[in-house]
């Protein structure tokens, strides 16, 4: 038998136990639920940067003009975010990053694309090669 069962009708009850518990539990819990909020729209946030840096490099890679390239990046980037696009030979990077006031880790993507010219001009390459091999003696 507990002890508010033993003092029964006497009314002294728990003491004040409960509303104790309940005076750090319930502040515990609501600081544990606004974490998990932001860690969701924090994670959320990432998947957009990812996606923003995708669109831009395929953008990019279709040899879009660079204004076009940051308003599609921009478009589906979250809001204040930055972006860079870049080359390096052949390549195409667009990097995408949400800046710290915002939230407290650092949040970027960075995509990376082949332009299609090259690709072009390697598969023109590629056929002169066989129209050169064909004409050089073979049927």
């Amino acid at each position: 038998m507990c002890r508010s069962e033993r003092l029964g009708s006497r009314g002294q009850g728990d003491g004040g136990y409960v509303t104790a518990e309940a005076a750090v539990v319930i502040p515990t819990l609501v600081a544990l639920t606004a974490f998990l909020v932001w860690g969701l729209m924090a994670g959320a946030a990432q998947v957009r940067c990812v996606d923003a840096a995708r669109a831009g490099a395929r953008a990019a890679a279709r040899s879009e003009t660079p204004a076009e390239v940051l308003r599609v990046a921009r478009a589906a980037a979250p809001s204040g975010a930055q972006v860079a696009v870049g080359r390096d030979g052949d390549l195409v990077r667009v990097r995408v990053a949400v800046p710290l006031p915002r939230f407290p880790v650092p949040l970027a993507a960075e995509a990376v694309a082949l332009d299609e010219s090259a690709v072009e001009d390697a598969a023109e390459d590629a056929e002169d090669n066989v129209r050169g091999a064909r004409g050089g003696g073979l049927p």
